[in-house]
């Protein structure tokens, strides 16, 4: 009788997925945030279950208490915080929001690739802010310091097709929302939302403009600033 060898099949090694996106691209008031979730492939089923989805689609208790679920059950996380102050000196040197994004989004990738994690084969899953995927996605590549465990993949729509990037735009409107929690409590004066289409925002910015501005809450390279600006300019103006 022939001896055999018997040598059990290992079940394939499951992959780590890194999600990114991001939260408070157009406001005129406070930072743009990103964030990235770096999580275990079985995780996927369980999130989505539990409600994890693209951020917009959840309502603001849900957010905090996923946030929390997500911040404790994936491998890491990492948010980046980029300043009103900080946008507008990055576009003054001719940088435009999408480069400054891909330069953020590498920095994530960066931070929670470092040491044993560059052992692991690590899929990356960027929700795309540029039309031209291919060409935004070189951008990032360019920054990006340690790739050859790397897959990395810029998609449109990202944060509703895939659990990693919904629970990365979680992670940021959540850590956005805190921030401007943190600007309202410091001038204790309630702005609405920070975006241009806000009512709250529009009054807040035509009435306190000159007020706050050394603050550096304001976005002052967005249009909707320099059109206020060039208001009161205007009404100065015409008192002599």
């Amino acid at each position: 009788m022939e001896n055999h060898l018997f040598i059990p099949l290992l079940p394939p090694k499951k992959m780590l997925i890194l999600g990114i996106d991001d939260a408070g691209r157009g406001p005129v008031i406070g930072p743009m945030v990103l964030a990235g979730c770096l999580m275990k492939e079985d995780l996927t089923d369980l999130w989505r279950t539990a409600g994890v989805k693209d951020s917009k689609q959840v309502p603001k208790k849900k957010r905090e208490e996923l946030a929390e679920k997500i911040m404790k059950e994936s491998k890491s996380f990492y948010v980046s915080i980029t300043s009103a102050s900080e946008i507008d000196s990055r576009l003054k040197s001719g940088m435009n929001l999408n480069h400054l994004e891909a330069l953020k989004s590498a920095e994530i990738i960066n931070a929670l690739n470092l040491g044993e994690m560059q052992k692991e084969k690590i899929k990356v899953v960027v929700d795309c802010p540029s039309p031209n995927t291919a060409a935004w996605r070189r951008t990032l590549m360019g920054y990006i310091e340690y790739q050859q465990n790397l897959e990395v993949l810029c998609e449109h729509k990202a944060d509703v097709n895939h659990v990693a990037c919904s629970a990365g735009s979680i992670l940021a409107k959540t850590s956005r929302d805190h921030e401007i929690e943190k600007i309202k409590a410091l001038l204790g004066v309630d702005f609405g939302s920070g975006y241009p289409s806000d009512p709250f925002t529009q009054k807040f910015l035509s009435e306190n403009l000159e007020k706050y501005r050394k603050e550096g809450i304001f976005r002052e390279s967005w249009q909707t600033f320099k059109t206020e600006e060039d208001k009161k300019i205007q009404k100065k103006l015409g008192e002599f």
